[in-house]
Parts: C-alpha cells; structure tokens; sequence
C-alpha cells in the first residue's frame, strides 16, 4: 500500500495507493490542498480513480468535485449524502476495488446523517465519527447523539483493537491511533451507558466552525466559497501595481480610466485622482453607460482590493478585454502616501 496523509491546520486527508496497479483513492481532500495531491500522486506514480468524502464538512471546504471534474473521476459519498453532485453513492457493507486494495463503507450515522468510516487492510479512515481523543460532535445539521452512540459503541468500536485510526481532523497532531487505544484513553468514549453519552454530547457547549454557512452551503450544493471566486478571478485578469498606476496617473490619458467601484460615500471622502466611481453593486446595469468604450484601458479599485478583482473579472467577461485590478486598494494607495482627491 502507498500511504500519504496530508494535514492542512486540523484537517487530514490520505491519498491511498495500490503499488501494483498504480491506481489510488482520495479521502476527503481539501481546497487549498488541491495541487501538493495531484503532486503526491504523480510522485508516487499513481492515478486517482476515487475521490471521497467521508461526510458533508462543515468546517472546512471540500475539494472533491474540483479534482473529480479535473481528473474526470467519480465524486463518491455515503447514499445519505445531499450533495447533488455526487457520482456514486455507497451503502453499508459496499466496497470500492482499486487494484488490490478493498475499501468497505461502513455507514456510521451521529456526526452527520451521512457519515461513513473506510476500512481498508490494518486502517480505518473514521472521518469525524471517531477522532483522536475525541469524537465527531453531533449539535450540528443531521446530528444525532443516539445514532453516534450506535455507531460507535455497537459499530466501528467492536472491530479488531489493532486496527489503526485515521480522522478527518486531528487537532493534537498525533498523526494516528488505535480502537483500542481510544477505548482505553478516549475520555468521551468512557460514558459506555448510552444515557450518560448522549448527556454528554447535548453539553459539550462547543463554538460553531468559524466557516460553518459557507461550507455547508458549498459542500452540499456544489456551490463556491468567497475564496473560490476571489481565486478564480484572479487566474482571470492581470494587475497593476500602486506605483505604476501612481506613475500613470500623474500623466492623465484619455487612453485610462481608472474605475473606483466603492460605494459613493468612499469614493467622495477619498478617492484616486481622476477617478469614476461605479459601485460594484451597479457594475452590470450601468456599465454601458459608464464605459460606453470598450477599447478604453480600465483599472479597477476598491478599498482592499477584493471587490475591485471580481470587478475586473466582470467587466472582461462583458466584452472589456483591456481591465485590470489594481494589486491592492485605497488603504494601500493611502499608506503608501499617494495623492488623493475628495470629492465636494
């Protein structure tokens, strides 16, 4: 078996490879992981044929349908999961085959409604049902103490006490433990009456993921974080740097525009000489008013240089080839001391 376990905070993931057919399955891959993945597999001389979520994520931001459709390989979940986008959906007791290795899912419900742990040769990939020293919480959408007691102590818990335990998050970087391990050490898994178990799960008084909305959204729709489009727009459109558009600026050109896309009231109480306010809010309805010429030269800014990048990415998707962002915003602008205007 190849084996690489790749941790991004808390969060692991594990590329699983067999050495005789080179073939590998992804286990529940993160966003900004995407590239040191397709490095790991190409290092180790590996195909990704499976890419798997153990569970909906509300904590981090999958990547399992950004490499499915860049590699052309089937997203795989548990049949409870509601993303839409899933390719193939597992059952209790079914097994996925990659070359010789066996990977079986085992339905383990409490932490969502659709979680499964993976077994496969002397590992159990557990997800956020089982972690080190803890457990999957259960006060989140689809949590379920009772079934997280089933699951556990009537499930996954009753395997061999060898088998080594992988979680999707791993907060103590310990890397791996044992059932029996955590049977003896885990302190949530010391409450063996299911009464006294739930009590526990319903008072953990835990603080809710910080990107809990915007995960959940994402990874059960399909949909894209904020990062996601910042990111994509910025692989869109080119970028000007303060000084340049300093230099540029101070040697007006009908050729130029420079295009402040605040709301009014900043752009009044400070803004780059010369510059035409269109707040991005308005960008589609009034562009053609504002910028009836589209071979114009146009930089976009907004206040830290994140709106101005979709804005950019915009007006090139509306036939505006020449736009750029600037790298940066009026904060920058500002710090750096370069002149402004207020408008009266």
């Amino acid at each position: 078996m190849i084996f690489e376990q790749v941790a991004n905070g808390g969060c692991q993931s594990y590329l699983v490879g067999c050495e005789d057919s080179c073939t590998a399955v992804l286990i529940d891959p993160e966003i900004h992981q995407i590239d040191r993945y397709h490095a790991l597999a190409s290092r180790d001389g590996l195909r990704i044929r499976y890419v798997i979520d153990t569970h909906t994520h509300a904590d981090h931001f999958s990547a399992t349908r950004t490499i499915a459709r860049a590699l052309d390989i089937p997203v795989v979940m548990h049949r409870d999961s509601p993303a839409p986008f899933v390719d193939l959906r597992l059952q209790d007791g079914d097994m996925l085959v990659v070359g010789k290795l066996r990977l079986r899912a085992i339905h383990t419900p409490g932490h969502t409604r659709d979680s499964m742990c993976l077994l496969v040769d002397d590992r159990l990939f557990t997800g956020d049902t089982l972690l080190i020293g803890g457990t999957g919480r259960t006060d989140l959408p689809t949590g379920d103490p009772n079934a997280l007691y089933d699951s556990l102590f009537n499930g996954i818990l009753q395997l061999d006490p060898a088998l080594r335990v992988y979680p999707a998050h791993d907060y103590k970087q310990l890397g791996s433990s044992t059932i029996g391990a955590e049977l003896a050490n885990n302190p949530r898994l010391q409450k063996r009456d299911r009464a006294a178990f739930i009590e526990m799960m319903e008072h953990l008084d835990l603080s809710a993921p910080t990107h809990l909305t915007e995960a959940l959204r994402t990874n059960m729709s399909g949909g894209k974080s904020v990062a996601q489009l910042l990111s994509e727009a910025a692989e869109r459109v080119p970028f000007v740097s303060l000084q340049e558009l300093n230099t540029r600026v101070a040697q007006p050109s009908d050729d130029l525009i420079v295009l402040d896309v605040r709301e009014r009231d900043a752009y009044e109480a400070a803004h780059v000489p010369g510059a035409i306010n269109l707040p991005r809010g308005q960008l589609e309805l009034r562009v053609n008013q504002v910028l009836p010429d589209p071979t114009k030269r146009i930089v976009t800014i907004c206040q830290l240089g994140k709106i101005s990048t979709l804005a950019a990415a915009t007006l090139r998707e509306l036939g505006f080839l020449r736009a750029s962002a600037l790298d940066g915003g009026m904060a920058a602008w500002q710090e750096q001391g370069f002149e402004t205007e207020v408008s009266e």
